[in-house]
């Protein structure tokens, strides 16, 4: 599969979705924490053609991969923007396509607890659930707000304590979950609005 990553069966994939508008240490951050607590053999980092619940459209594809790119040099770290390759616009989508592409690599859902407190509004929520195991980890002002969360309350019997982190991607979902970790409260939203991202892509490529 031309321009595809490469995955053998049996490896465990962690997978990190999103906009990457831009990416940024908060989200090198979250990897290396994943990829040392769940015992990961790779980590995608899945830069979207865009994310049906924000307003505005994102930098080019192009840009957002280049800049994620650069930020972080690691063989086990993947940039890709699969999910415009295989025209898929959901997460569960993509998954179910992923699975399907890579049969015998376990797949893990990688995302900030920020995200888990409004999971419930993704398209087929719980279809993702049901098909990776998914690993939550603490951001800034969030922990209670992602524990009281939907999804973390319909799910609740299948969360796994934190000691059990290196056996995630092998089990059986659904299972799930919370990590903390030492916080990084940089977020894309926020370098947006300085517009420390904007200026760099508008008019011209990003170069790093």
């Amino acid at each position: 599969m031309q321009g595809f990553p490469v995955a053998l069966r049996g490896m465990r994939v962690g997978l990190l979705g999103g906009s990457f508008d831009p990416a940024h240490d908060g989200h090198v951050h979250l990897t290396r924490e994943a990829l040392k607590r769940l015992g990961l053999d790779r980590v995608w980092w899945l830069v979207t053609p865009g994310n049906p619940l924000k307003p505005d459209p994102p930098a080019p594809v192009a840009d957002r991969v280049a800049r994620a790119r650069a930020i972080l040099r690691d063989p086990r770290v993947v940039v890709t923007d699969i999910e415009a390759r295989l025209g898929t616009r959901y997460t569960a989508e993509t998954i179910a396509r992923l699975r399907a592409l890579y049969p015998g690599v376990r797949f893990a859902w990688l995302m900030g607890a920020d995200n888990l407190a409004q999971f419930h509004r993704w398209q087929r929520w719980e279809s993702i659930m049901q098909q990776v195991p998914v690993a939550v980890f603490a951001r800034p002002g969030m922990r209670l707000e992602a524990r009281g969360a939907r999804a973390a309350e319909e799910f609740a019997r299948w969360r796994l304590r934190a000691d059990e982190a290196r056996v995630l991607a092998s089990r059986r979902p659904p299972a799930w979950i919370f990590l903390d970790m030492p916080l990084n409260d940089l977020s894309s939203s926020a370098i947006r609005a300085r517009g420390d991202w904007s200026g760099e892509w508008r008019g011209q490529r990003w170069t790093g």
